[in-house]
Order: structure tokens, then sequence, then C-alpha cells
């Protein structure tokens, strides 16, 4: 008989508990409605026969401990099994501060949900007969003690991975990390921008699934809705739930009588909240209103390298660019743009309309 089963996937909760919010004039994250948006979430599933949920990294604000305490309560409540992996904003300092986890605090704090060793920043788990759930730390860090600025496994997590991958065999293997590991964007590792949403030695992770047959990564940190291939390897990241468009995801796994394997995913969003009916139109326009600055160093930064007068024209242009870029399937053409940058925002669009619902089908 062959794996059918349900489970469901929300990324970069940005979870905040009011007294911890700060009040930054340029953030991105809608933070203040991270509980009441979550705790929707959970209400959905919990309508759902899902077998488990993966959350792919950034729980909190900026690894409070608070924030970690409040979270790590409420995934006790739920009646199906959790597995989650840390973001960078989850353990933004090696040491602990004051108010701040480390990075070797993380597991103490989740060894419920996937750390079952609370001495190893990664794991892996049987969900059930048949199913193996393997969870990747990304986050690497200076000696100086500083975050790194791109994602990386070091080898001894690597090695650990491919005993791991020799053991299971006969199991369908789903990873989780929260840098992505193949682009979502053009040229995605090389661009200055958006090189630090990537996993530094991506190749070498990609080699070692690509040899055990891993065909399923999930991933995080980029705020975007999108699915990425690879040489029969899919990679689906999922966008924040603190930022447009709200999105979650709810996949079906089932395998026919010819042993084709099926991943049905389906993308909700929440739109609204009890004293916010419109919370999509506030959050699109909430990054829009803050596009200009980062579209103007888009715009002059390479590959375009455009002068700086040339880039104040455009910008206003692209006010709705990423936004519509974080709910996939966008289709971009601007006809008023020099013909060399046209082209290059016309590289951008969709092209399967994949990133929101899919059927990924494999022998």
């Amino acid at each position: 008989m062959g794996l059918n089963f349900r489970f469901a996937v929300a990324s970069d909760l940005h979870i905040a508990v009011p007294n911890t919010i700060s009040d930054q004039a340029h953030r991105s994250h809608l933070v203040e409605f991270s509980i009441p948006a979550f705790e929707l979430v959970l209400e959905h599933l919990g309508k759902l026969d899902i077998d488990f949920l993966l959350l792919p990294g950034d729980l909190t604000q900026d690894g409070e401990i608070e924030n970690h305490t409040w979270l790590s309560k409420k995934l006790a409540e739920l009646p199906y099994p959790v597995y989650v992996v840390p973001g960078n904003h989850d353990v933004p300092v090696e040491l602990a501060l004051e108010n701040l986890i480390g990075l070797a605090d993380f597991p103490n704090y989740y060894h419920h949900y996937g750390y079952a060793d609370r001495h190893k920043l990664y794991y892996t788990d049987q969900a059930f007969p048949g199913v193996r759930i393997i969870g990747l730390n990304s986050n690497q860090f200076y000696p100086s003690g500083k975050q790194e600025y791109m994602g990386g496994l070091e080898p001894q997590q690597l090695e650990w991975l491919k005993q791991v991958l020799t053991d299971a065999k006969k199991e369908l293997v789903i990873v989780m990390v929260h840098h992505n590991v193949i682009e979502h964007l053009p040229d995605q590792y090389h661009n200055p921008l958006s090189r630090r949403y990537m996993l530094e030695n991506r190749y070498s992770l990609l080699d070692i699934l690509q040899s055990a047959g891993v065909r399923l990564i999930f991933t995080g940190h980029l705020h975007v809705q999108d699915i990425a291939e690879y040489q029969g390897i899919y990679e689906i990241t999922t966008g924040s739930l603190v930022s447009y468009p709200h999105p979650y995801r709810i996949i079906d796994f089932t395998t026919d009588a010819s042993g084709q394997q099926c991943l049905k995913i389906e993308t909700h969003r929440v739109n609204s909240l009890p004293n916010f009916p419109n919370l999509s139109d506030i959050s699109r326009e909430w990054i829009a209103d803050r596009s200009f600055r980062f579209m103007f160093k888009f715009l002059t930064n390479p590959p375009l390298n455009l002068s700086p007068e040339v880039a104040e024209k455009l910008a206003p242009s692209l006010r709705y660019f990423w936004a519509d870029i974080a709910g996939g399937d966008a289709v971009f053409d601007f006809p008023d743009f020099p013909p060399h940058t046209r082209r290059y925002f016309q590289s951008f669009s969709s092209t399967k309309n994949i990133d929101n619902n899919a059927k990924l089908v494999w022998q």
C-alpha cells in the first residue's frame, strides 16, 4: 500500500508578544499581527486531518526568550507533530544575551519538535513509517560571534546527513532548512541583494540529496511564494505570515497503484483578522510604501548598474514589484523601461504558474 498523508507549512512566523515589539522605522514585518495570524492558521488546521506541521525558521521576531517561550508552549497544545528549524532571526547572536537565546539554546526550546537530542542543531525523525523528516541548521557565525551574511552547512553536518540518508533508502525523505538551496529569483546566488537568502555551499547539499534520491526541500527566509526545481529536486519556499500575502500551505502526498507519487500543494492566505478586515490591502501597501529605497538600490546595483538619475525615475513604477514577487505566479512587463532593463524585469515572471497551487508528480 502506497503512502498517503497530509501536512501543512507555515514559515517566518516572526512571533512577537506585545511587549517585545520593536518600533523600527523601516521594518517590513508586520509583527503586531504575528500571534493572531498564527492562531487563525492553527484554527484552520485544527479542522483538517493533518499528519504534521513544518515551520522552516524565523519562528520569532529576533530570538527573544519571551517569544521562543510563547511559541514552544503554543506548539505543545497542538494534537499533531510539529517540526521546526532555526532561522537567522531566531538566533541572531551565537552566545545568549540577557533577553536573547544563543545558537546552542535553540534545541532546548524545541526538543519536542524535532530536537530529541538537545546537543545537536540538526535532527532526523520518522514522522510515521515510510516518511522521514530531516531538519538542518543553516546559521553560521564568524569567529567574532557575528552572524554570517549567507547560510551554510558545516562539514560535520553534511557527513551526518550522508549517513542518515544511507540508512533511509526505503523512506520518503523531506528536508527542511531555513536558507534557500535552489534559486528562486534570476541569478539569486550572485545578486548582492538576494544572495544573503541562500545557502553558501548549496551544491554540496544538492549533490548529497540527488545521490540519495531525495526530491523535496522546504525553506523560508525569502518571504516569497515560489517553487523551484533542480535536476529532479523541488524546493518549496513559503512566504511569511507577517508580510504580504500572509500565506501558508496545505499539502497532500499520494501514491497511486503504479507507484507514481504526487505532491498536491494548496496555498491559503490570512486575508483578514478580527480588527483588520482588510489585512491583505494593508500589508500590500505597507511593502509598497517602503519600496523606493530598496528598488533604488536594486536598480543601481549589479547587474543593472543604472545611474542614480535613471533609477530615481524608474523606482516609482516598481512600487508593487516586491509585493507581486512575494505573492508568487506574477508576470512583469514595464514597456516604458529601457530595453535591457525591461528584459531584466521580464525575467522575474513566473512561467509555470505553480508557485501557489501545484501538482508535482514523479515515479
